[in-house]
C-alpha cells in the first residue's frame, strides 16, 4: 500500500526539519548530554561496610564500563551514590531523596534485607525502578523489584544436602537475628526435614555481637553433627575465629550461607577458614573470559580486588542486566523497561550465563559448592541453571503485575 502526503503536511515536515537544523549546536544535543540517573545505596561504613565498600567500588567500575561504551541511548549514565551507613533511618531518607530531589531513573543497591525492605515500599510507591543485587533469603515477588542474587533453593539447599550426605543428621543453627537470619533458618530447617534429618537448636545474634563463648558451650554440649552458620557481617569473623580458637574446627564441620562474601578469606589465617563449605553463585577463582575481564578491569581501577563475592558479581550483573533493558526498551521509563526486562533478558556475566525468569523477575543462573583450601577456593560442585523456586508456585508477575509481597517457607 502506498502512503501519499499531502503538500501541505510536506511542507509542515520540511518546515520541522529545517527548524531542527537551525536550532543552535547546543540544543540539538542537549538530549543526547541530559544523563540517565542511576541511583546506589550501599553501606560502605558500619556493620556492613565491609561488603558495602566492595559493592560501592563495583557500581562504579559497572557504570565506568557503561560510559566508556557510549552510555545509553546515546546519554551518559551519572551515578548518584549515597553511604547508608548500615542505618535503615538513612536507607529511607536517601531513597526518598533519590526519588524526589535527585529524580533518578533506576535504584540498584540494598545489602540486608532489612534494607530491602525499608526501601522497597518508597520505590514502589513512587514507581522508581528497583534493583537488589544480592544474595538473599528468598521469596521477593514485586512486580517494581528485579533480585538478581542467588536465593536458598539455588545455594542453601546444595550446603544441607552435602552435609547430610557427608557429616550426618543433626544440624545446629546460627543464624543473624533479623529477617534474613530468621527466613534463611527456616530455609535450613525445610531442607533438614526434606531430608530425613533433624535442627538440635537454633540460636539468634543481633549484628553487634563479638563474644560467642557461650553459644559455642552451647553448641559442644548439643554436640551436632554440623553446624550451619548464617551469620551476618563483622560478628560472623569474631564466630570463626572463636570457634577455631577453642579447637572446634576438627571436631564439628562447619556450613554456611554467608562466610566468603567478604574478605575472610584474606584476612583469616588457613586454620580458621580451610574447610568451611559454601554455595553462591560466584566465586573470584571462576575460569571463563568474562570473569578475567572483570577482575582486570577492578584491579586497574581500584587496586588488588581479588577476593570478590556474589555480592560484586550481582551487582555488576544487576546494573549489565538493567542497561540491557533500557537498550531494549529504547527508553528508561520504567514500565518500558519492566516490559523490556520480561521479555527475556539473559547477559554472560562474571559468574556465567545469567538469565532473568519474567515470572519471578529473578535470575536464573549457575550455582556453586566450594570450600577453601590454603586461602583458594575449591570448586567442588557446579550446577547449572538454577531456577529459584522459593515462591513455589504463588508468584507469577507476568499474570499478576499488582502483587508486592515476601513469601516465606512453610514448616
Amino acid at each position: 500500500m502506498k502512503t501519499i502526503i499531502g503538500r501541505r503536511a510536506a511542507l509542515k515536515l520540511g518546515a520541522g526539519a529545517a527548524g531542527v537544523l537551525a536550532m543552535p549546536f547546543y540544543a540539538r544535543n542537549a538530549l543526547a548530554e541530559t544523563p540517565i540517573k542511576l541511583g546506589s545505596l550501599l553501606d560502605a561504613t558500619g556493620t556492613i561496610g565491609l561488603e558495602g565498600s566492595r559493592m560501592t567500588q563495583t557500581t562504579q567500575y559497572a557504570v565506568d564500563v557503561l560510559n566508556k561504551q557510549g552510555g545509553l541511548l546515546g546519554r551518559p549514565i551519572k551515578l548518584i551514590n549515597y553511604d547508608t551507613q548500615s542505618s535503615m533511618q538513612l536507607y529511607s531518607q536517601y531513597a526518598q531523596q533519590l526519588v524526589l530531589k535527585d529524580r533518578v531513573d533506576v535504584v540498584q543497591g540494598g545489602i540486608t534485607s532489612a534494607s530491602r525492605e525499608a526501601i522497597r515500599p518508597i520505590l514502589d510507591r513512587f514507581k522508581t525502578l528497583y534493583f537488589y543485587n544480592t544474595q538473599y533469603e528468598g521469596g521477593v515477588c514485586d512486580h517494581n523489584v528485579f533480585c538478581t542474587g542467588t536465593t536458598p533453593s539455588q545455594t542453601v539447599s546444595h550446603v544441607v544436602n552435602y552435609a547430610l550426605k557427608n557429616w550426618g543428621k543433626k544440624c545446629y543453627i546460627i543464624a543473624a537475628d533479623y529477617n534474613y537470619g530468621h527466613i534463611t533458618a527456616a530455609w535450613v530447617q525445610k531442607y533438614l526435614k526434606d531430608g530425613s534429618a533433624s535442627t538440635v537448636a537454633t540460636d539468634y545474634f543481633p549484628l553487634d555481637v563479638t563474644n560467642f563463648s557461650s553459644a559455642i558451650s552451647r553448641i559442644q554440649q548439643a554436640q551436632p553433627d554440623f553446624v550451619f552458620s548464617a551469620l551476618v557481617g563483622a560478628n560472623q569473623a569474631g564466630f570463626y575465629r572463636q570457634w577455631d580458637a577453642a579447637g572446634m574446627k576438627g571436631k564439628i564441620p562447619l556450613g554456611s550461607s554467608v562466610f566468603g562474601l567478604g574478605d575472610e578469606l584474606v584476612s583469616m589465617d588457613h586454620s580458621t577458614t580451610d574447610g568451611i563449605v559454601t554455595s553462591f553463585g560466584y566465586y573470584n577463582d571462576l575460569k571463563n573470559p568474562q570473569n578475567t575481564a572483570f577482575l582486570a578491569g577492578m584491579n586497574a581501577k581500584f587496586g588488588n580486588v581479588n577476593d570478590l563475592s556474589e555480592l560484586d558479581s550481582a551487582t555488576y550483573e544487576g546494573i549489565m542486566l538493567w542497561a540491557e533493558g533500557v537498550k531494549k526498551a529504547g527508553s528508561v521509563a520504567q514500565p518500558k523497561v519492566i516490559d523490556a526486562l520480561q521479555s527475556g533478558i539473559s547477559i554472560e556475566g562474571p559468574s556465567g550465563h545469567v538469565a532473568l525468569s519474567p515470572e519471578l523477575h529473578a535470575t536464573i543462573r549457575n550455582a556453586y559448592l566450594a570450600k577453601p583450601v590454603n586461602g583458594v577456593w575449591d570448586i567442588m560442585e557446579t550446577y547449572p541453571n538454577q531456577t529459584p523456586t522459593d515462591t513455589g508456585d504463588k508468584c507469577n508477575l507476568v499474570k499478576n503485575p499488582r502483587m508486592a509481597t515476601q513469601f516465606t517457607p512453610s514448616l
